[in-house]
C-alpha cells in the first residue's frame, strides 16, 4: 500500500509542494509542445490541401535550417540569408510539383506517401553531401532573436523563462492565426481546400493543380526554416532535428491530420505530457520517458479515436 502511495499519489504531493519547480516543468514542456506544434502545421498545412501526408516535412526543417547557417558561413549576411533560404525552398517546392507530383496525379494515397518517404531520402543525402554531418549552431544573435532570461518569483520559489522560448510561442501563435485566415479568408486558400477534396473537381471548375501544389509546398517550406530557426535556436542544426520531427506524427494523431488548432492542442498536450511524466514518474517507468511516452499516446487515440481531437470522423457507405 505504501509502494502504491508512494507511486501515484507521492507526484501529487510533490508538485502541491513546490508549485514553483512544477510550473517550471509545465513551461519547458509547453515550450517543447509549441515546436512540435510548429513542425506538426507543416504536415498539416500540405496535408489539407492536396491530401497528400508528406512524410519528408522532417528533412525539410533540418534542410531549410543548415541552408540557411551555410549561407551565413559563406558570408551571406543572416537576413540575406534567410531570403535565399526560401528561395531554395521555393526552387525545391517547384520541383517536387514538377518532378513528383505531376506524375502522381489521383494516384493511391500509398504511392503518394511512398514517394513522400522516397523524398525524405533524396534531401537527407543530398543535405550531407552539401551541408556536411556536422552540428551547426544557429545564428540567432545575427537574426535579432531575443537572448538571455527573466527570472519571475512565483509561489516564493523562482521559475526562469528564457527569451528565446518566448519567442518561439509567439511565432507560432502568429502562424497558427496567419495560416487560419489563410485558409478561410482567401480565394487561394478555398482552391487549396476544393483540391484536397476531390482532384478531378477541381479540375473540372478551372483550378490548376501544378499552381496549388507549387504554392502549398512553398509555403510548408516557409514553415520548416521557421521552424528550423526556433529549433536551432535552442539547440543545435543537425540531422537528429529529423528524429524530434517524427514527434510530430503524434501530435497529428491526437489533433487531426485537417486541423490547424489540432495541431496546436496536440503538440501542447505531447510537450507538457511527456516533460511532467518523466520528472514525476521517471523513476517508475525508467529513463527515456519522453522517448516513447507521445507514441504510446498516439496509440490509444488510435484505438480510441482515431480520428483525433479535432479531425472529422469519415462513414463510408456501400
Amino acid at each position: 500500500m505504501e509502494m502504491l502511495h508512494s507511486i501515484f499519489v507521492g507526484p501529487f504531493v510533490e508538485m502541491a509542494a513546490y508549485p514553483d519547480f512544477f510550473l517550471q516543468v509545465v513551461w519547458e514542456g509547453f515550450v517543447a509542445g509549441v515546436l512540435y506544434s510548429l513542425i506538426a502545421l507543416g504536415f498539416v498545412l500540405i496535408y489539407k490541401a492536396s491530401g497528400v501526408f508528406n512524410f519528408a516535412q522532417g528533412i525539410m526543417v533540418v534542410f531549410a535550417a543548415l541552408a540557411l547557417v551555410s549561407l551565413h558561413e559563406m558570408g551571406v549576411p543572416a537576413w540575406l540569408s534567410v531570403i535565399l533560404a526560401l528561395g531554395i525552398m521555393g526552387v525545391l517546392a517547384i520541383g517536387v510539383e514538377r518532378l513528383m507530383l505531376r506524375k502522381l496525379v489521383n494516384q493511391h494515397d500509398a504511392i503518394l506517401l511512398m514517394a513522400t518517404i522516397g523524398l525524405t531520402l533524396i534531401l537527407k543525402g543530398t543535405g550531407q553531401l552539401i551541408f556536411g554531418g556536422e552540428p551547426k549552431p544557429m545564428i540567432t544573435e545575427q537574426l535579432g532573436l531575443p537572448t538571455g532570461s527573466t527570472d519571475w518569483e512565483v509561489f516564493g520559489g523562482i521559475v526562469i523563462f528564457q527569451h528565446i522560448d518566448i519567442a518561439a510561442a509567439v511565432v507560432a501563435m502568429v502562424m497558427v492565426l496567419a495560416l487560419g485566415v489563410f485558409f478561410s479568408k482567401t480565394r487561394i486558400g478555398r482552391a487549396l481546400r476544393a483540391v484536397a477534396d476531390d482532384h478531378q473537381a477541381a479540375l473540372s471548375v478551372g483550378i490548376s493543380l501544378n499552381q496549388i501544389w507549387a504554392i502549398v509546398w512553398f509555403a510548408s517550406g516557409i514553415v520548416a526554416l521557421v521552424t528550423g530557426i526556433m529549433w536551432g535556436a535552442r539547440s543545435e542544426v543537425s540531422f537528429a532535428l529529423e528524429i524530434i520531427a517524427l514527434k510530430a506524427l503524434a501530435v497529428l494523431i491526437l489533433g487531426g491530420f485537417t486541423s490547424i488548432p489540432g495541431a496546436i492542442v496536440g503538440g501542447l498536450v505531447i510537450g507538457i505530457g511527456e516533460k511532467v511524466f518523466e520528472v514525476y514518474w521517471g523513476a517508475l517507468f525508467g529513463s527515456g520517458v519522453e522517448a516513447w511516452f507521445a507514441y504510446v499516446l498516439a496509440l490509444i487515440f488510435l484505438l480510441f479515436r482515431p480520428q483525433g481531437l479535432f479531425g472529422e470522423r469519415i462513414i463510408e457507405r456501400v
